[in-house]
């Protein structure tokens, strides 16, 4: 099935638990993505708290899969900042294999975090994001 945007801002937490351990990780992307958060799923707060925060805050990805990096294109104007390292390792949520999007070593202001993400759609990835080893908010990356 292919999944849009707002399919996913429409789902339930549970859902997109779901969609996540049922799809592969797929290929680790290169380019540039354009990415939405999503907080609060399936409430009708969600697509109001993406719209703002791909305005102000995230826009989304640009990766570099020769390399194994990627950069965060951050603030109104999109500036690519905040790196992290790229490879495939297992997923925190369920122990199958995902794509590992590390902070640790890359980024002081955000040593703590670590996403993962799977491919749920031709290039289309649903991701996790974790602040040390609890889980914080969704997102989606569009390619």
């Amino acid at each position: 099935m292919a999944y849009d945007v707002q399919q996913l801002l429409d789902m339930s937490q549970q859902q997109l638990d779901d969609l996540f351990r049922a799809s592969p990780p797929g290929d680790i992307p290169s380019g540039e993505a354009d990415g939405t958060a999503i907080i609060a799923p399936g409430t009708r707060y969600t697509l109001s708290i993406a719209k703002t925060i791909s305005y102000f805050g995230w826009q989304g990805k640009v990766f570099d899969a020769e390399n194994g990096v990627l950069k965060n294109k951050v603030t109104p104007f999109g500036v690519k900042a905040i790196v992290a390292k790229v490879y495939k390792g297992d997923s925190w949520l369920d122990g199958r294999e995902c794509i590992v999007l590390d902070y640790s070593e890359t980024s002081l202001v955000a040593h703590w975090i670590r996403d993962e993400i799977r491919l749920i759609s031709p290039n289309f990835y649903l991701g996790k994001v974790y602040w040390g080893k609890e889980r914080l908010i969704d997102f989606c990356l569009q390619f």
